[in-house]
């Protein structure tokens, strides 16, 4: 536990402030930890798809921190209020999920959490537990704690509001519920997204009206994804999942821009900022990003997977996008053919490497693909009955057989 003197509460916040939005109120968070004891720090996730990516891991790391620093971690998984719908940012009514769903979910998170985080000092709360028993007397008192008014401050129910789009009821319920978790666990603190802002401070109203010592409120950033634009997401196809193989994980990272790698670095790495200030200087002086973008992918690799995989696949990434080569292992597709082929447009959807016939012919005009280290440049271009090597752009391969319809 760190010892509550200035130097080591000053380190203690530049350790748990880097990368943060905003800390509310940050005075408090002071005083917090000037008591020298461990703090239960809360942080809650929907299990609302099966696998985590890195945008996740922004809070999860956080929570890693706050553990180096010898504080309670509270991994809340939210399987009650997956079961509602979180109606953050959305402009219609979230489709809440099935108890199967929410349990089936829960297992993978569970496992993939602790690829950042200590295991035997973890607590993995399901809150569940504590929600199932409130009765609907005791819901109809939670949900006197706030207004109309005060929910409508929220913006995206604001913006509903104001366009005649519908908000439920049960939706109003959500930040109330989250905020209850706070009152139910004792929560020192509570991180989140910023676009979980309105939710953390109903966890400090509810505190307050049931005579508990107020929680602070961290905030940050939301993740951008592979695009450096809108926030990470597998809805959107720009996510890097923690579970994909090695070779993705890199190639993905290598391919994010110069400027986003720094963010990354800030948000992702365990790196000290002053080492990462030091490449900032280098690379203004004229060092290559790519060098530097390589310890980023190394060291993600590293974390969920292992040194040995972060080693490897830098030297295959090398072989493949430095020297031309193909890599050696990568998934096998038969496709049945006409007798006079196959439209490359057509082939290319088939064998998975794009998502549309649209994104197929986008794709080709871009000179983005290959078949046998051969450009193909004719959007009408016909396949013929063989195995081919298809490269769509610089990660995604194929090895596909065509063979003729019978």
């Amino acid at each position: 536990m760190v010892k509550a003197n200035s130097s080591d509460i000053k380190q203690a916040l530049d350790l748990i402030g880097r990368g943060c939005a905003e800390i509310l109120p940050r005075e408090e968070l002071l005083t917090k930890l000037k008591k020298g004891k461990s703090l239960r720090i809360k942080a809650g996730f929907d299990p609302t798809a099966p696998d985590l990516h890195l945008g996740h891991t922004v809070l999860i790391n956080k929570l890693a921190q706050f553990q180096q620093l010898g504080h309670e971690i509270l991994f809340i998984i939210g399987d009650f209020t997956a079961t509602i719908g979180d109606p953050t940012g959305k402009n219609v009514t979230r489709q809440p999920l099935s108890l199967e769903q929410v349990a089936q979910n829960a297992k993978t998170y569970e496992a993939q959490i602790f690829k950042i985080l200590d295991r035997e000092k973890t607590e993995v709360l399901f809150n569940s537990t504590w929600l199932n028993p409130l009765s609907a007397a005791d819901l109809i008192q939670l949900a006197a704690q706030s207004t109309v008014a005060r929910m409508l401050e929220r913006d995206d129910f604001s913006k509903r509001y104001a366009d005649g789009r519908p908000i439920a009821i049960h939706e109003f319920l959500y930040p109330l519920i989250q905020g209850y978790d706070s009152v139910h666990l004792d929560a020192d603190i509570e991180i989140g997204g910023t676009d979980q802002k309105f939710n953390l401070l109903m966890g400090r109203e509810l505190q307050k009206h049931f005579g508990k010592e107020q929680q602070v409120v961290m905030t940050l950033p939301l993740l951008e994804g592979l695009d450096g634009v809108k926030k990470m997401s597998k809805s959107l196809h720009n996510y890097i999942g923690i579970d994909e193989s090695p070779g993705e994980i890199f190639g993905k990272v290598m391919s994010i821009s110069d400027d986003l790698m720094w963010r990354y670095f800030e948000l992702l790495s365990f790196r000290p900022m002053s080492e990462i200030n030091q490449w900032q200087e280098q690379v203004a002086g004229g060092t290559n990003p790519r060098d530097i973008k390589f310890e980023l992918a190394k060291e993600l690799v590293a974390r969920f997977h292992n040194q040995a995989a972060a080693e490897e696949s830098q030297q295959e990434f090398i072989a493949r996008f430095q020297k031309g080569s193909i890599p050696s292992a990568m998934p096998e597709v038969v496709i049945s053919i006409r007798e006079d082929g196959i439209p490359i447009a057509n082939l290319l959807k088939q064998a998975g490497l794009t998502k549309s016939t649209s994104e197929s012919m986008r794709m080709v005009r871009q000179g983005a693909v290959k078949i046998d280290s051969e450009r193909v440049s004719d959007e009408k271009t016909l396949v013929s009955v063989g195995e081919r090597v298809v490269q769509v752009g610089k990660r995604r391969f194929a090895k596909v057989v065509l063979q003729r319809s019978q």
